[in-house]
């Protein structure tokens, strides 16, 4: 088949790429002429594991290819998918919806014969119907069909679960659609996957459920966490405990700074508004916003805490700053956040991430970049994991210690434990939960 991917952000460049390596001929447009020269060059925009691998392979065998030219990407597409930014609107917290509506616009001119206009974006209930309202007004008499067919990707292994997804969705109620969109996913379909076909308003919000559901455990877990604090219990026990009951899972049970990243804070706050414009609120996703900004909040109270009350003249070692590992992004990331009010307290910060430096210089001013945990720990007051980074997994904390002025750790992620502290060196250990 014949696909085109409008957009080569992280969801279409992911979504496009796999779709050539199931045997598809993918077509990739962007707006931006350097990201696309780049492309053409072989060169990943963005750091996801895999993909420049999985990439180069297709476009040396011929099926994916990239380009500026939505017209000649879309002439003779069986399906042509939508993966455009829906940034928080500023102001009300509304999805944004004007670059899906202006891909809609420009493909509708663009439409050559039939296709199905597949809406992979993130959007509220109601926008596969405007695209349609959109097409219509803009190319009268032109045969086509909407469907949503919504990412579930998780970033730093965002392969695999397009690859082996726990579930495929396309709403739709056009049976030739459901056709076109079955051979879109047939390798899938023959590996028993499954594909749930749905109406486009039901495909609207699962999405938004599902999301809202994963940052509604975070923060659950996070203020358990809190009151593991108070009366003296282990978190880590707490969600391990919890989590062997199979109706409870394991998956986002774990303590920390917040969540973040491109997806949990715009949807939750897009379906708050949803509920609320059609007067009925969702009063538990209203205040998982709330506390997850708590949350953040908290863990600056940490640190300066670890530092007598006050970090101002403290040199500080930040351990990550994406918002989770195996991923440069870091949108809403709780780095964002904390980082910033270590600075304005007067701390010098020193920063260390694999991935963090090209999006984090101009998001975090005011801090030095090292690529060397121990080169920022030396001569430091505190040293604070935020991002659980393999490379942080089995630091030599004895060595870090021995390098600090003075041995203190604010482990935001739970990597390690008081007794490892202790055993190391540290004076004072704090962690979240424990």
């Amino acid at each position: 088949m014949k696909i085109a991917m409008i957009g080569t952000g992280y969801v279409g460049l992911v979504s496009g790429v796999c779709l050539s390596d199931f045997g598809h001929d993918v077509v990739c447009v962007d707006k931006d002429p350097r990201k696309v020269e780049m492309l053409l060059r072989g060169e990943v925009p963005i750091y996801e594991p895999g993909l420049d691998t999985l990439m180069a392979k297709n476009v040396s065998a011929g099926r994916l290819h990239f380009t500026g030219d939505l017209k000649a990407a879309v002439d003779g597409a069986d399906a042509v998918f939508i993966a455009v930014g829906t940034p928080t609107r500023r102001g009300d917290g509304h999805a944004d919806l004007s670059y899906v509506m202006a891909a809609a616009e420009e493909i509708a001119q663009a439409l050559t014969g039939y296709a199905v206009i597949v809406t992979k974006s993130t959007v509220p209930v109601g926008t596969n119907a405007k695209v349609r309202a959109v097409i219509e007004g803009a190319a009268p008499g032109k045969e086509f069909d909407v469907a949503s067919n919504p990412e579930f990707l998780r970033e730093g292994a965002a392969i695999d679960d397009f690859m082996r997804p726990d579930r495929v969705v396309v709403g739709t109620t056009s049976e030739r659609a459901k056709k076109v969109m079955g051979e879109v996913y047939r390798p899938l379909f023959l590996r028993d996957f499954p594909v749930l076909y749905t109406d486009l308003e039901t495909a609207e919000m699962i999405k938004y459920a599902a999301n809202a559901f994963l940052a509604t455990k975070i923060t659950f877990i996070n203020e358990i966490a809190r009151l593991c604090e108070k009366v003296g219990a282990d978190v880590k026990q707490v969600s391990k405990g919890m989590g062997l009951d199979n109706r409870i899972g394991n998956k986002f049970l774990h303590a920390g700074p917040g969540y973040g990243g491109s997806c949990f804070p715009k949807d939750t706050t897009a379906l708050a508004r949803i509920g609320q414009e059609h007067a009925a609120p969702i009063q538990i996703i209203e205040t998982v916003i709330k506390v997850n900004e708590e949350v953040k909040r908290r863990m600056v109270e940490k640190v300066m805490d670890l530092c007598g009350g006050s970090v101002n003249g403290k040199t500080v070692a930040v351990l990550g700053v994406t918002f989770k590992p195996n991923t440069d992004d870091m949108r809403d990331a709780p780095s964002l956040t904390i980082v910033p009010a270590l600075v304005g307290g007067g701390a010098k910060v020193r920063v260390v991430d694999p991935q963090g430096r090209r999006e984090g210089e101009h998001l975090l001013p005011g801090v030095e970049w090292l690529d060397d945990p121990y080169a920022a720990a030396k001569d430091a007051d505190v040293v604070v994991l935020l991002t659980e980074w393999n490379e942080f997994r089995a630091l030599d904390l004895s060595r870090m210690a021995r390098a600090m002025k003075h041995p203190r750790m604010a482990d935001l992620r739970n990597i390690y434990s008081p007794k490892d502290a202790d055993l190391a060196g540290f004076e004072a250990y704090t962690a979240v939960g424990r």
